[in-house]
């Protein structure tokens, strides 16, 4: 077939889908242009050096091609030769502070290995121009490196899913979950990435039911669903379009069978479109519904109903999975196909996927408990199972694995639970979800009666954690707890442990921590389209670029603080939530510094983003991105950074701990950076996040054998966040 007949049939296709959900249709983009072709303005504003007001405004119309620029390691016209090696002073040597540098010249010094961070804005599918989705991409740190945890080394594989092919995504807004997951988790304990912070404000249309068609499937056996399923494990006959139109002989009735047969995979495809958009099958875009194994885990005469209408759904699932992926359409159909269509039949392409790359039938019958299936999965996933519980130091742990080897050599390790089920046979939808099953498997091998008490941990409550055997507590990576207590912590499957235990919970019990949203202005679409002016590492535009205009920020790695210590973690019941199951807590965290007491309350969910990491720092900044800088026991001083102030009144009182502690104000400016050194013990960097938490501030955390000063606080401008946390990594740290 031609590919311009085949590239009308396919928009037909489309536009008969949108039609018929009832969607509202994409207006056309008007010819104006966008906030990332520079009509934006910086929410930034730029300084002038008053020394500097003589030569002229930095401001300029457009940089000139990088390309007429001379190339790294040529001499210039000054007679200097600049090599690509890490700066140790600036100016560099020989070179005057009252020297002009040419773009070239100031890409070589400035910009060489500086992370380039670029903000996206994108329409959602079958919604109005009202609605989008935000993403940032990032490069230009010379290296493969980025924020994101290896996912391998994470457990986080089957939290993600591309829409369309296989291996892993190229770019976020490829994965059905959203924020992508994909580039959801950072590389330190307890952060997330800059593309998930922006994907956070993100407007996205609430969830609304498709139009019902009335497209009846034809009633067949449960053993007609399963010889189906068995047939279709060696792929779809797309290449005979008399087995294909089978479907409605066996599954489907075709309206136009006697003049107009649906012979064409284009009209089988809407038709299971239609189909599937009906009221009463399952709709796995709910939450409610994504553990998708409790409809089969109960196979009793009881259940008979729920296990045939999943299966069902899952067959004509399959059939339209395989005939969108079909090896007779080109790339370019499947990718504009999938992208309209509908959330709710895109989960159900997703369940489908899982099913087709994890299970297989080995037997079936007219009831359920005829069924058996083998699940691909398992061994792998036993394995991530001890992994984790090692990991985690799991408190009851030699009985648990012991448990788990029993029963693995039984095969009975799917009849545990429906989570057990879901997590072992791999037939997991992406999401949140994942966290949860692996816990729970966990929780319900573990042969101790004490985990009948956690039997309510579920993805539809994030804000929790458990404490276990009065040993450890564990959190979940969306808890506020665990995003502060990470940095003593390890971070494995979405989890945030073994921490320290607190008195205020039962020897075994599950906690749920009462927040607030935070108190930073929202990230709007112009914040991220405008990204990479407002984060550019020369600032603005210019013809030439002083080298005044630059300094080299080098923190002082040996001044670090030994005088702070984790004392408890408090959880206060709260009162009008006492019937709660599970209980509500407000948690804070006691530390001593000095000596004294200091209590600080986790009273805003806010977020910490991974620094991105660059390549030949330190890196010059320019003056514009202003900064204060302080140790991490000053910042107690610190009150309400960042909101605007009364000029009039530079310092506060307040009494903490017994003392008077009065809060230090730079200059009032609300863009200003505060760049908190918390070098050295891990509580350090647990003390910043709690004051974070305290006066709802999210931050940039950059390990500065990664990430230099200069770029983090870069990053924290292009992210609109007015606070930097540096620190160091160190091996064993988490121990």
């Amino acid at each position: 077939m031609a590919e311009p007949k085949k590239k009308g049939l396919w928009s037909g296709l489309i536009r008969r889908i949108s039609n018929a959900q009832g969607t509202n249709r994409l207006e056309k983009q008007s010819p104006s242009r966008r906030a990332s072709d520079g009509d934006v303005g910086s929410r930034r504003r730029r300084y002038e050096r008053p020394e500097l007001a003589s030569t002229g405004s930095r401001r300029r119309p457009r940089r000139p091609d990088p390309r007429d620029s001379k190339g790294k390691g040529r001499e210039q016209p000054n007679g200097h030769r600049y090599e690509p090696a890490p700066l140790s002073e600036w100016p560099p040597s020989g070179m005057s502070s009252e020297e002009e540098l040419t773009l070239g010249h100031a890409m070589e010094l400035v910009s060489r290995g500086v992370p380039a961070h670029k903000g996206h804005k994108r329409p959602i599918p079958h919604a109005s121009e009202h609605y989008y989705g935000l993403f940032t991409t990032t490069a230009g740190n010379h290296g493969d490196e980025g924020d994101t945890v290896n996912q391998h080394n994470a457990m986080t594989q089957l939290t993600t899913l591309k829409i369309q092919g296989s291996g892993p995504p190229n770019f976020p807004w490829e994965t059905l979950e959203q924020p992508s997951l994909a580039f959801g988790y950072g590389t330190l304990p307890g952060t997330i990435t800059l593309n998930h912070w922006a994907g956070l404000f993100s407007a996205v249309p609430p969830l609304i039911g498709l139009r019902d068609p009335g497209f009846l499937p034809r009633e067949v056996s449960l053993t007609q669903i399963f010889d189906r399923l068995k047939d279709l494990e060696g792929g779809l006959e797309d290449d005979d379009d008399d087995l294909l139109y089978r479907i409605y002989k066996r599954f489907l009735r075709d309206p136009d069978k006697v003049f107009n047969p649906h012979r064409t995979m284009e009209r089988q495809i809407m038709d299971l479109v239609m189909c599937l958009s009906g009221s009463d099958w399952i709709d796995f875009s709910n939450p409610k519904n994504q553990v998708v194994t409790k409809y089969i885990y109960d196979n009793s005469p009881e259940n008979q109903q729920q296990y045939h209408k999943f299966f069902y759904q899952l067959l004509l699932s399959l059939e339209l999975e395989l005939r969108i992926n079909s090896r007779l359409h080109t790339d370019w159909a499947k990718e504009r196909l999938i992208a309209q269509i509908p959330p709710k039949i895109q989960w159900n392409l997703a369940l489908a996927r899982r099913w087709r790359d994890f299970v297989r039938v080995e037997k079936y019958g007219e009831t359920a408990d005829q069924v058996k299936l083998r699940f691909k999965l398992r061994k792998r996933q036993v394995k991530m199972l001890k992994r984790f519980a090692q990991m985690m130091k799991w408190p009851n742990l030699h009985e648990t694995l012991d448990e788990l080897r029993e029963r693995d050599a039984e095969g009975s390790l799917m009849p545990v639970s429906s989570h057990a089920m879901a997590f072992f046979s791999g037939l997991v939808l992406p999401g949140p979800t994942f966290p949860y099953l692996i816990m729970n498997s966990l929780i319900d091998i573990d042969p101790d009666e004490a985990t009948d008490d956690l039997a309510l941990l579920t993805h539809l409550h994030p804000h929790c954690g458990f404490q276990y055997r009065k040993g450890y507590t564990y959190w979940a990576s969306t808890c506020i707890v665990g995003k502060v207590l990470a940095p003593t912590c390890l971070e494995v499957a979405g989890w945030v442990g073994p921490a320290r235990p607190t008195s205020d919970l039962n020897r075994t019990q599950i906690a749920r921590i009462r927040t607030k949203k935070p108190r930073h202005h929202m990230l709007t679409p112009e914040d991220v389209t405008s990204m990479s002016d407002r984060s550019d590492p020369l600032g603005p535009p210019s013809r030439v670029y002083p080298v005044r205009d630059y300094d080299l920020l080098t923190p002082d790695m040996d001044d670090i603080v030994d005088t702070i210590r984790i004392e408890q973690i408090n959880l206060k019941t709260v009162p009008d939530k006492l019937d709660a199951n599970p209980k509500w807590f407000d948690a804070s965290i006691q530390f001593a510094i000095d000596g004294v007491s200091w209590p600080l309350h986790l009273t805003f969910d806010v977020s910490f983003i991974s620094a991105w990491p660059c390549s030949d720092g330190p890196h010059p900044l320019f003056f514009d991105y202003v900064h204060t800088l302080r140790t991490v026991d000053e910042v107690v001083d610190i009150l309400d950074w960042g909101k605007p102030i009364d000029k009039k009144r530079s310092t506060a009182s307040i009494a903490v701990g017994g003392s008077k502690t009065t809060q230090h104000i730079d200059d009032g400016d609300e863009e200003r950076v505060l760049v908190i050194q918390a070098f050295g013990n891990r509580d350090n960097e647990v003390l910043a996040r709690a004051w974070c938490s305290h006066w709802g501030l999210s931050a940039v955390v950059a390990d500065i054998s990664r990430t230099c000063m200069a770029c983090a606080i870069r990053e924290a401008y292009a992210a609109t966040l007015k606070v930097v946390i540096l620190v160091e990594d160190q091996p064993g740290d988490a121990e």
